[in-house]
């Protein structure tokens, strides 16, 4: 697939992670997690690093959309990243503000460590 059509999947399968997760459908959470993370290792693994591409979705409506992308472009873009997860956490929209709030903290305390 074509970088921008990874893109616009990596929008679709956390779109359906929102859905899930907001229908408590945790099983069908872990799966739909599983693909985004196939599809940001892919991004990684093209030349130069395309996870860069998913910076395209710091504007998309939905909100979880915007934190994963957020969180895995912190390695390629780590203060446009960052100041996503600030707005996210900022914005009182839960769940994903309590996720973007405790990334920012385990940043901060160097548990997590951007790869």
């Amino acid at each position: 697939m074509a970088t921008p059509d990874l893109v616009a999947l990596f929008a679709k399968v956390t779109v359906d992670q929102d859905e899930a997760l907001l229908g408590n459908r945790i099983a069908r959470f872990n799966r739909l997690y599983g693909v985004m993370a196939e599809i940001a290792d892919e991004l990684k693994a093209r030349h130069g690093d395309q996870r860069s591409a998913l910076l395209s979705l710091f504007e998309y409506p939905n909100m979880q959309v915007r934190l994963q992308a957020a969180k895995l472009t912190l390695a390629v873009a780590p203060v446009q990243a960052r100041e996503q997860l600030e707005a996210i956490a900022s914005s009182k929209w839960f769940p994903q503000a309590g996720d973007a709030g405790m990334c920012l903290s385990f940043l901060d305390d160097g548990t997590f460590k951007p790869k």
